[in-house]
C-alpha cells in the first residue's frame, strides 16, 4: 500500500502550460502517473504532452473525474489555485511554489476550514518538492528513478534531504512506500503530525524516516505525537545544528525565534520521545537499515 496517492489517482496539473510545469508533467506522465487534465485560465482545449486544458478545476473534474492536484503556480495567484483545488473536487493537492506570501497562506488555511473535516482537501506544501509512491505515481519535481518500493515511509521539510534518504535506502536496497515533502515555509497545508498518522494507519509501512530542521513547533509536536499515538518506529534527522539564532537558513520557516526550535533542542525532544536520531546525514540510511531490522 501507499498513502496519499497510488496507481487509482487522477491527477490535474494546475499550471500545466508553464516551462517548468510542462517539464515535470512529463516526467510524472513518463512514470506512469495517470495525468489527466490540466488548469490554465483562458487555454480551454489545448492540449499539453496530450493532456487537455480547462480553464478551470472543477471544469476539469466534471470532465475527467480528477481528484488530486500539482498546483505549479507562480506566487502571486498560487493562493487563489489552491482555493480553487478546494472547491474544485480536489481531495489532494500538493503546492511546490516557492515565496508564497504568509499572509497568503493564513487566507488558505481559513478558507479551507470552511470544510468539514471529512471533505475537507489535504494540501501539503507550498515550498516542498511534492510527494511520491514508488512504482505507482509521482506527483512533483523529484527524480523518481532513486525511490525503491518498500517499507519505509518518509516526511520531511527538505526536498534534498528526501532525495538524499531515498538514495542512501537505494544503494541498501531497502524501498519506500511514500515519501511526503511537507514543505519549508511557516504556514504550511499538513504537519509532521498530520503524515505521521497517515503512516501509522498504512499496513505496509514499517518504519518512519523524519526529516527536519530548525524553526518552528513541528518536530516538538510530533515528537508529542509520537510518544503517544505511534506504534511504529521513527528516525529522525534534524538539520541546522550550527544555525545561528535569528538569521534565516535557506527556508523561510527556517529560523529559531522561541525554545525548544534549534536543531539541538529539536533533537533532545525527540529523543526523549522515543525516536532513533541520526547523528548527520551521511549516516540516515544506516542508522534506518539498522531500526527496520529491529522492527
Amino acid at each position: 500500500m501507499s498513502i496519499l496517492i497510488d496507481r487509482t489517482s487522477r491527477v490535474v496539473v494546475q499550471g500545466i502550460s508553464g516551462r517548468m510545469a510542462q517539464f515535470h508533467t512529463k516526467e510524472m506522465i513518463d512514470y506512469g502517473t495517470n495525468v489527466v487534465a490540466g488548469v490554465v485560465p483562458g487555454k480551454k482545449g489545448e492540449k499539453v504532452h496530450g493532456v487537455p486544458v480547462f480553464d478551470t478545476v472543477k471544469q476539469a473534474h466534471e470532465a475527467t473525474g480528477c481528484d488530486t492536484s500539482l498546483a505549479f503556480v507562480p506566487p502571486p495567484f498560487a493562493a487563489d489555485s489552491i482555493m480553487e483545488a478546494a472547491d474544485g473536487g480536489i481531495r489532494y493537492c500538493v503546492s511546490i511554489t516557492d515565496g508564497i506570501p504568509a499572509q497568503d497562506m493564513i487566507r488558505v488555511k481559513r478558507y479551507m476550514m470552511r470544510y468539514p473535516r471529512e471533505r475537507r482537501m489535504l494540501l501539503t506544501g507550498p515550498n516542498c518538492a511534492g510527494t511520491i509512491s514508488p512504482g505507482k505515481a509521482m506527483l512533483g519535481i523529484m527524480p523518481g528513478h532513486i525511490y525503491l518500493q518498500g517499507p519505509v515511509g518518509i516526511v520531511g521539510r527538505s526536498g534534498t534531504l528526501g532525495y538524499e534518504t531515498a538514495q542512501q535506502l537505494k544503494d541498501r536496497g531497502i524501498g519506500i512506500s511514500t515519501s511526503v515533502g511537507i514543505g519549508g515555509d511557516p504556514i504550511n497545508g499538513s504537519s509532521f503530525r498530520d503524515i505521521l498518522e497517515h503512516f501509522e494507519a498504512d499496513p505496509d509501512t514499517h518504519v518512519i524516516a523524519l526529516i527536519g530542521e530548525i524553526g518552528g513547533p513541528q518536530e516538538a509536536e510530533a515528537a508529542a505525537y509520537i510518544q503517544e499515538h505511534m506504534t511504529k518506529p521513527v528516525v529522525a534527522y534534524i538539520a541546522g545544528l550550527t544555525a545561528p539564532k535569528g538569521r534565516t537558513m535557506g527556508h523561510a520557516g527556517a529560523i529559531i525565534s522561541a525554545f525548544g526550535e534549534s536543531a539541538s533542542e529539536k533533537v533532545e525532544i525527540l529523543t526523549a520521545a522515543g525516536v532513533t536520531v541520526a547523528e548527520n546525514p551521511s549516516v540516515i540510511g544506516a542508522t534506518i537499515a539498522r531500526v527496520l531490522k529491529r522492527a
